[in-house]
């Protein structure tokens, strides 16, 4: 058992049972996520979500109200306990990653709520006079940042964070208030039959896409809900800079079929054939093509896009001890272990057997990127973004 971190740091706390809401199975837009996640949390169906959510994910939907004492750090209440924990790693990631954690600390229940980045961390906010979750896992950092300006991040240094790289964590905090799981990248997934069957060839750069042949052949992630989509313009305004970068996507806008809510759907839109192009993340254009569909992952050469899938202690007036397991778990080697079946790239590198799909050297794709710049802008860049949106918004 790993020595933990927050020995004594918590003394005499009584950790209320928590219950979570999960929002609906489609993603909204950043501009209606406040005031879904009010309905939400007032739906009076928390209880019944959380074991919904538990059981997609593999966890425990206990919902007693059971209360756990906390009674001074010790191991002995270091395991055992209850979490709620908000997440936008995919529900198939969710349940494989966390066979780990079960087997090291089988009695600490995890309510897990998992949703597009955009909604979860807009219904942190929503919720930021009483906090529900008691951490955030494997949410994009630059949005999952937005959280701080809301007092909702309470820095902590998980043990073994040494072995994160500097630019996968905070470095600027002595404690630290995210570190990285793993890096994902802007990615396209092409799809060659419908290539060939229309006489199109294979984008290997941003600047392709703005080929006319290209028009209305393109899928791309809402950037107002989607981190993927995030992700992608935080990397197309690094890359050019402001004015190219704002100019380059008004041209790119031209072509796009449409913008979804997932990041995730573009690729898998592209290997249905429902598109020539899904400009989606690594991993799942990797794992479509490991499926065996017709398609090719391009990863495009002026440099990704890109953010960490990272970890946050959420700043509640009583914080559980099993939220610094959780966190010391979720960068240790047994977790980082599973992340480098998915990714090229985790906390602490290049992973040494790179997956089907992902460049030799994954760590030479990702753009120059300043996350926290990233965070401070987004609010602005997605205004600017949102009227690309007109006409062209996707259901999921």
């Amino acid at each position: 058992m790993r020595k933990k971190k927050y020995a004594g740091m918590i003394a005499g706390a009584v950790i209320a049972a928590m219950t979570a809401s999960m929002l609906g199975g489609c993603a909204v837009r950043s501009s209606d996520t406040a005031s879904a996640a009010a309905s939400s949390a007032a739906s009076g169906t928390a209880s019944a979500a959380a074991s919904a959510t538990a059981a997609s994910a593999g966890t425990s939907s206990d919902a007693s109200g059971n209360a756990a004492s906390a009674s001074s750090g010790t191991d002995s209440s270091a395991t055992s306990g209850e979490l709620t924990v908000y997440t936008a790693l995919e529900d198939d990631q969710v349940q494989q990653y966390l066979a780990s954690f079960y087997k090291e600390y089988p009695d600490i229940k995890l309510n897990v709520v998992r949703d597009s980045t955009g909604t979860i961390v807009a219904k942190a906010i929503a919720e930021k006079d009483s906090p529900v979750a008691d951490v955030f896992w494997g949410t994009s950092a630059s949005v999952m940042l937005q959280l701080d300006k809301y007092n909702l991040i309470k820095g902590y240094s998980p043990e073994g964070i040494d072995r994160i790289l500097d630019k996968f964590k905070d470095t600027k905090n002595a404690d630290a208030k995210w570190v990285g799981n793993d890096a994902y990248e802007t990615a396209f997934l092409v799809n060659t039959d419908v290539c060939k069957a229309d006489g199109l060839d294979v984008p290997t750069s941003f600047a392709d896409l703005l080929k006319d042949e290209y028009k209305g052949q393109i899928v791309m992630p809402d950037p107002t809900s989607s981190g993927t989509g995030t992700l992608t313009v935080n990397g197309i305004l690094q890359i050019m800079g402001d004015t190219k970068g704002w100019d380059y996507l008004t041209k790119l806008n031209d072509n796009i079929m449409s913008y979804t809510t997932s990041g995730s759907k573009p690729a898998k839109m592209a290997a249905a054939g429902e598109c020539a192009i899904g400009i989606s993340f690594g991993y799942r254009c990797a794992e479509l093509l490991q499926e065996g569909n017709p398609v090719q992952v391009v990863f495009p050469s002026e440099g990704c896009g890109w953010d960490v899938e990272a970890n946050c202690l959420v700043n509640k007036s009583t914080i559980s001890p099993a939220a610094y397991t959780f966190l010391d778990w979720a960068i240790s080697d047994e977790a980082m272990a599973e992340y480098a079946t998915e990714y090229g790239i985790i906390g602490t590198g290049a992973v040494k057997n790179v997956p089907e799909g992902y460049s030799a050297d994954p760590m030479s794709n990702l753009c120059d990127l300043d996350i926290e710049k990233a965070a401070e802008d987004r609010d602005s860049i997605l205004a600017k973004f949102t009227p690309f949106l007109a006409g062209k918004e996707a259901s999921s």
